[in-house]
């Protein structure tokens, strides 16, 4: 391998100075300056994007749609540029702010975490993503896309360090790791000493290899297998719509659905309904036992223009689908709904559909997931719909950060203690 991933991490973490010296004026600059090139200019990026898309012909549909970056989708980035520029900067933000009775003076005060790390899949999306938060919060970052967009991570990194260059900031800020090389992986979890934190975006095998090599902390999560419940005392007409969201407004994404739970009580009425609309919008059902019989005793008969309706197999509701592909199961009632949850979720996002506010309050206490959610589609887990701006990630870890990591998760503290000469 030829390429210093060394070398370029030490790089990103010199730039941490100028950055630390930067006003939030400054700052904020560079995202409407790369806003700007994104509009002004989007040719390059939609160029290496096809040509990326034509190298990786062989991809299924839903990595193809994670990777592919159109007008719209990056009209899209860069209104969220802007709109990242116009939130409150997180550094030096005061809290916690006390007076000991001695009379020392005690504050915290919000600092950037340092150098972010950073290895993804597919989504050229998160280069641009992790680039401006990072800047946004004071972080350098060092980020390795995977191969299947490399071109397009050259031209939206390109766009990055131009658009540095027009705020006066130091370009080293933004390091890019570009190299196909599996090795360069190897080499950006060894840079302990250079980078604070690693962000890993992919699959369970990629945060397994980096929490094995990592030589710092690691952030993980974005792995979604993201539950509905149905409750008896949901408006089952109105918990259609939410479903057919969560499942098909973009399936390919982390807080997509993949399984619905139905109480027995309902399940006669409900499941010929939910099957109907879903097998119209070409949804495959992955039938539990019970769902099945349920169908079958309500004479359920699959369309010849709709998806498959068939058995769940062995592991069905422990996969994220990423795809038009749905798990049905039939439970006895909310703490049977809840169980499924623990024994098969990955703590992403999960929620019940009901009117009884009793069993949904039991539901958000009890259900241990990042997003916890009454009456409302999974596909809000995520930064900018959470009014953070956007995310480097979805975390599903206890510590640090949970759930969609935005400027103040990209943030550490040191306390700033003022006295009158004391002594202990």
């Amino acid at each position: 391998m030829t390429l210093d991933v060394s070398l370029l991490a030490r790089r990103a973490r010199a730039a941490l100075p100028a950055l630390a010296a930067a006003p939030a004026s400054q700052r904020d600059a560079f995202l409407g300056a790369l806003a700007a090139r994104l509009r002004a200019d989007p040719a390059p990026v939609l160029a290496a994007n096809a040509a990326d898309l034509a190298a990786g012909a062989r991809l299924d549909a839903p990595m193809r749609d994670r990777l592919r970056l159109d007008r719209d989708r990056l009209a899209a980035l860069a209104d969220g540029l802007d709109a990242l520029a116009g939130l409150p900067d997180p550094l030096g933000v005061r809290f916690d702010q006390r007076t000991l009775a001695n009379g020392l003076r005690l504050h915290r005060r919000r600092v950037p975490l340092g150098v972010l790390g950073a290895i993804y899949e597919a989504r050229p999306n998160v280069t641009l993503d992790i680039a401006a938060l990072a800047i946004k919060t004071g972080n350098a970052a060092v980020l390795r896309g995977g191969s299947e967009s490399l071109a397009s991570n050259r031209a939206l990194v390109a766009a990055v360090h131009a658009a540095l260059a027009d705020a006066g900031l130091p370009v080293d800020a933004v390091a890019f790791v570009d190299s196909p090389d599996r090795a360069a992986v190897a080499a950006l979890l060894a840079a302990g000493d250079a980078i604070d934190l690693m962000i890993p975006r992919g699959g369970a095998s990629l945060h397994a290899f980096c929490r094995q090599h990592a030589r710092m902390p690691v952030v993980t999560g974005g792995i979604g297998i993201c539950h509905l419940y149905v409750d008896a005392a949901a408006d089952l007409a109105r918990a259609l719509a939410v479903i057919a969201n969560a499942k098909t407004q973009r399936p390919t994404v982390c807080n997509a659905l993949d399984t619905v739970l139905v109480h027995r009580a309902v399940a006669a009425r409900f499941l010929p309904m939910l099957a109907a609309d879903l097998h119209a919008r070409g949804v495959q059902l992955r039938l539990a036992p019970a769902a099945r019989a349920a169908l079958d005793a309500a004479g359920f008969a699959q369309s010849p223009g709709g998806a498959a309706v068939v058995d769940a197999g062995p592991g069905d509701f422990d996969r994220e689908w990423l795809a038009l592909v749905l798990g049905i199961e039939v439970v006895d009632g909310l703490d049977a709904a809840i169980a499924h949850i623990a024994r098969h979720g990955s703590g992403h996002s999960d929620g019940i559909l009901t009117d009884d506010a009793g069993q949904a309050a039991h539901f958000l206490d009890r259900v241990d997931s990042a997003a916890v959610y009454w009456n409302a589609s999974t596909r809000f887990t995520d930064g900018a719909e959470f009014g953070l701006g956007a995310e480097v990630a979805v975390s599903t870890q206890r510590v640090h950060a949970r759930g969609p990591m935005g400027l103040e998760q990209l943030t550490s503290w040191k306390w700033v203690v003022e006295g009158d000469y004391h002594v202990r």
